[in-house]
């Protein structure tokens, strides 16, 4: 009566619903019992000798270490792994497989040395965002490496990862295979590339940031850019850039999203070739730094903003002193070579009479000697011909 008088009147139960009242107590106290019995039962996931693991952070790190190959039998919580300055100079095929595959979502192997990376050697990570090779001497790498299928890949860092200029190949390769329709950030710096293949960027519908600085590019002129919709920064400094063609500076405009574009530190040749750029420095807030995108040549320009350029002050380079010398000598050589031939057709025509009878000369010579072979032959075929030629002789 008490408790009804407190809570309030409730209605009368039945037997059945007590029964299964008393019983989901006791239910869960077996689960809140038992439970942490079993997994305090269960053994510890192992770590990895000369590695660092941690469950609460999932973390495996195995740094300068000078391992030789990736760590088998990773503990199944890792979600982040860094295999970073060891000696690792190849992934083998399958190097991650497992089952159940490990839900890794950061992976890092810089500074290893790496100098190939086989098929499907990256392949079994279903959760991969980011990939770090950056700091290696790559010189092969499978297209396939990260399987024959869409990779969830977001970043991708190869900084100074290449071993030779060359080797661009392969980068892009491995970039048209459309397996990265997710990748967002992409960083190539410090490569010396010298030139980028016109569709290197063409399948990475969703890059958002792109690092090309310290390349040793040259130009951009043949480079499609249109296909990255959704590219907000492009970093260009530090490269062998004089111009950006007209056709180059109309593709960047068009790019939508593009908000930050770096390019300070590279040899302009202020001329007439870059009007569209200056023009572009003067109305928009793209480019940054605009003060550090300075003039390299001519020299009265050298160390001028571009963005403080007159468009009217902008020339072609006229033909400098040593350029005229040079033109002039190649007219002059001409003309001696046209005297040359003159002369040569003038004296053939002079002899036009002896040169004939010499040719005459020359084919009635060359037919006598045919006619004295032909004579020889049909001699040794005709048996008849040939005691004829006996009988008198003697």
């Amino acid at each position: 009566m008490l408790g009804c008088s407190l809570w309030g009147s409730a209605p009368p139960t039945s037997a059945g619903e007590r029964r299964n009242r008393a019983v989901w107590p006791e239910g869960l106290l077996l689960v809140v019992v038992v439970f942490p019995c079993w997994v305090w039962a269960q053994p510890l996931a192992p770590c990895p000798e000369s590695c660092i693991c941690s469950e609460a952070a999932r973390t495996v790190t195995c740094a300068h270490q000078n391992l030789t190959e990736v760590p088998q039998d990773l503990p199944r919580y890792v979600r982040d792994l860094l295999l970073i300055g060891n000696r690792i100079s190849g992934l083998q095929p399958g190097a991650f497989l497992s089952k159940p595959p490990l839900e890794l979502s950061r992976l890092s192997l810089s500074g290893n040395g790496l100098e190939w990376v086989g098929e499907n050697a990256l392949a079994g990570l279903p959760r991969l965002k980011q990939v770090d090779l950056s700091h290696n001497l790559l010189s092969s790498f499978s297209a396939a490496a990260f399987g024959n299928g869409s990779s969830p890949l977001e970043e991708l860092d190869l900084s100074s990862a290449l071993s030779h200029t060359s080797n661009v190949t392969l980068v892009a390769e491995l970039l048209q295979q459309r397996a990265f329709p997710n990748l967002r950030r992409l960083d190539l710096s410090d490569n010396h590339l010298l030139y980028l293949p016109a569709d290197l960027f063409s399948w990475l519908p969703n890059l958002q940031r792109l690092d090309l600085h310290n390349s040793s590019l040259g130009g951009l002129s043949d480079v499609d850019f249109s296909k990255l919709h959704r590219l907000q920064g492009l970093n260009l400094s530090d490269n062998a850039l004089k111009c950006l063609r007209n056709s180059t500076v109309f593709r960047l405009r068009r790019l939508p999203r593009l908000s930050s574009l770096d390019l300070s530190r590279n040899p302009w040749v202020c001329d007439c070739q870059i009007e569209d750029l200056v023009s572009w420095l003067k109305e928009s807030d793209v480019v940054e730094a605009k003060e550090t995108v300075q003039c390299s040549s001519p020299a009265e320009m050298r160390g001028r903003p571009l963005v403080t350029l007159s468009l009217s002050g902008l020339d072609c380079p006229v033909p400098t002193e040593d350029q005229t010398q040079l033109q002039t000598s190649y007219v002059f050589l001409g003309i001696v070579l046209a005297l040359i031939g003159a002369i040569f057709l003038l004296v053939l025509y002079l002899n036009r009479k002896g040169i004939k009878k010499w040719m005459y000369n020359i084919r009635d010579a060359c037919r006598d000697h045919m006619e004295g072979y032909h004579y020889r032959y049909e001699i040794n075929v005709d048996p008849r011909l040939t005691n004829l030629s006996s009988n008198s002789d003697v």
